[in-house]
C-alpha cells in the first residue's frame, strides 16, 4: 500500500471517529437536557405542593377558630374528644414513594368527612354563616392538594402504580344528635390540621432532596 492510499485511509478513519464522537456528544447533551427538564419539573411540583399545603394549613387553623366560635358553650371540649371514625393524621411508609402515596390516600380519605361536616353544619348554621363559607374553601383546597400530590407522585415515580387506598377507609358515622355532630365536626377539623402539619414537614424534606439533588446533578453534568 503506497503512501497516498495510507493517507486516504487515515483521513477516512479520522472522519469516522470524529462523526462518532459528535454523535456521542449529541446524545449526552440531549440526555442531560432531559434530566435537567425532568428535575426542574419535579422541583416545581414539590414547591407548588408545599405552597398549597401551607395555604391549606392556614385556612384550616382559621376554620377551627370560626368553628369553635359558632358552636356555643363547651366548644373547647368538643375538640378534645377522640374518635375512631376519623382518618389518622400520621403519614405511613418507609420509602419516599410510600409516604407520598400515604399523603394522597389520606387526603382523599377526608373527602366524605368534610362533606358530612358541611351537611351537618348547614342544618345548624344560617345560610350566610362565615363557617359554611370557610368549610367550602377548605373542602375545595383539600381536593386541590390531593390533585397536585397525585401529579407529584406520578412525576417522581412514573413506573410505579398510582397511589390507592390501603386498608378499609374510614366512613362518616351514622346518624348523630346535635352534640355528637358538634364533636365530630371539631375532631375532623383538628385532625386534618394535624395531618397538614405532618404534610408540610414531609414536603420540606422532599424539597430539600429533589431540588437540592437537581442542582447537584446540574453541576456534575457541566
Amino acid at each position: 500500500m503506497n503512501g497516498h492510499v495510507k493517507s486516504v485511509h487515515l483521513r477516512l478513519w479520522m472522519e469516522a471517529a470524529a462523526a462518532l464522537l459528535c454523535l456521542r456528544l449529541a446524545v449526552a447533551v440531549n440526555s442531560a437536557g432531559g434530566v435537567m427538564a425532568s428535575g426542574a419539573q419535579d422541583c416545581a411540583l414539590v414547591q407548588q405542593t408545599l405552597k398549597i399545603t401551607r395555604l391549606a394549613h392556614k385556612e384550616s387553623a382559621d376554620l377551627i377558630k370560626t368553628y369553635k366560635g359558632s358552636q356555643g358553650e363547651m366548644s373547647e371540649f368538643f375538640c378534645k374528644v377522640s374518635s375512631s371514625d376519623i382518618p389518622v393524621p400520621n403519614i405511613s411508609g418507609l420509602e419516599q414513594s410510600d409516604r407520598i402515596a400515604s399523603i394522597s390516600t389520606r387526603l382523599r380519605a377526608f373527602f366524605p368527612h368534610f362533606r358530612r361536616v358541611y351537611e351537618q353544619q348547614s342544618d345548624l348554621q344560617p345560610p350566610t354563616s362565615a363557617l359554611l363559607s370557610l368549610l367550602r374553601d377548605v373542602r375545595g383546597r383539600n381536593r386541590d392538594l390531593a390533585s397536585v400530590v397525585n401529579r407529584l407522585y406520578q412525576s417522581l415515580y412514573p413506573n410505579l402504580p398510582g397511589p390507592g387506598p390501603k386498608g378499609a377507609p374510614t366512613k362518616p358515622p351514622p346518624r348523630q344528635n346535635i352534640f355528637q355532630q358538634k364533636v365530630y365536626g371539631c375532631v375532623v377539623l383538628k385532625t386534618y390540621k394535624e395531618f397538614l402539619t405532618n404534610v408540610m414537614r414531609e414536603m420540606r424534606m422532599l424539597k430539600s432532596n429533589v431540588c437540592a439533588g437537581r442542582m447537584k446533578r446540574n453541576v456534575q453534568l457541566f
